[in-house]
């Protein structure tokens, strides 16, 4: 490498070059230039402290040695297949692009790179300058705003929606129901005996199951449903254009699926059954009305003899069970 640097042009700065390089030299992001043949020929300390590459570890090589490895976030190695340096050199036109690049470590760094033509009095192109600065804390920081995101809209232990979603998802869903005039079903239920469940296995065989549940639920619906946990054993399902069979069949698919299910209690295993009303929305409804509709079913379904499904749809005469 320094044999490569003695031969190699001195980068070109405009009159009162010690005052620029000591410019660029004291700027927090990295910079470095390049000649037309993408060889380096200016690397800053900005780019020292990014990368762990020393000047004279850089300098007189070239872009497409692959020396800190560009790639996208599909993993495409840009200093071999689409380097912004190289496009900028051939058409003058600035570029920028959010990058990883490889630190002299081995970690990989995400960087926020700009590109600029440096072209002569004559407006020939002579090389390019890129600007580039460490963009973890934005990830980080995008990756914080999506746990917030996540903690504000999704219970926790379930990894459903929480209930103040759940309000915000009926309201919606209703809503496009009645514009698109689409049918839409709803599903309230609750896991029979919770607190036996909870008196004999423990709450940590409790959780599992509230979990189990769950995962039964959102693992057997059509990607456009939803499910929301509506607070302590009790969950919500809406089923987006969903005719009333459709809805009927579902609801009595879940309850089978479950109540077939297990869950590991210590050296025993804890059987769980749901009770379900069903319910179609209507022209009128608002979220508390249809869940009103669908607690009424899903109180009878305990009644009854739990671990069966309730179902009430416009133009019926009355609740039919359906075990």
């Amino acid at each position: 490498m320094s044999s490569m640097t003695e031969t190699c042009a001195p980068p070109v700065f405009p009159s009162g070059e010690g005052f620029y390089r000591s410019l660029l030299d004291n700027l927090h992001d990295g910079v470095y230039f390049v000649d037309r043949d993408r060889r380096i020929t200016y690397w800053n300390r900005g780019a020292e402290r990014i990368t762990g590459y020393r000047a004279g570890d850089v300098i007189g090589s070239c872009c497409s040695d692959n020396l800190l490895v560009h790639v996208d976030a599909e993993g495409c190695q840009l200093c071999l297949e689409k380097c912004p340096l190289l496009h900028t050199i051939h058409d003058q036109s600035p570029r920028e692009a959010e990058v990883f690049l490889k630190h002299r470590d081995g970690q990989r760094i995400p960087v926020m790179v700009r590109v600029a033509p440096l072209v002569d009095d004559q407006g020939t192109t002579i090389g390019a300058v890129e600007t580039f600065s460490d963009n973890s804390s934005k990830l980080a920081a995008v990756q914080m705003a999506k746990l917030l995101n996540r903690m504000a809209y999704c219970d926790n232990l379930t990894e459903t929606g929480n209930r103040r979603y759940t309000d915000a998802r009926l309201l919606e869903d209703l809503t496009k129901s009645r514009q698109t005039q689409s049918p839409m079903g709803l599903l309230f239920l609750d896991i029979d005996c919770f607190k036996s469940i909870n008196d004999e296995f423990g709450h940590d065989a409790g959780d599992r199951v509230l979990q189990m549940t769950a995962t039964t639920l959102t693992s057997n619906l059509q990607p456009w449903d939803f499910v929301g946990r509506w607070g302590g054993d009790e969950f919500v399902v809406i089923l987006n254009n969903s005719t009333v069979e459709q809805t009927r069949r579902t609801a009595l698919r879940l309850r089978a699926l479950i109540a077939s299910s297990r869950v590991p209690a210590g050296r025993r295993m804890a059987a769980v059954t749901v009770s379900i009303g069903v319910t179609e929305a209507r022209r009128e409804d608002s979220p508390e009305s249809i869940i009103k509709r669908a607690d009424e079913l899903l109180y009878r379904s305990k009644r009854d003899g739990r671990n069966r499904v309730t179902c009430y749809f416009p133009g019926e005469t009355a609740p039919a069970h359906t075990a």
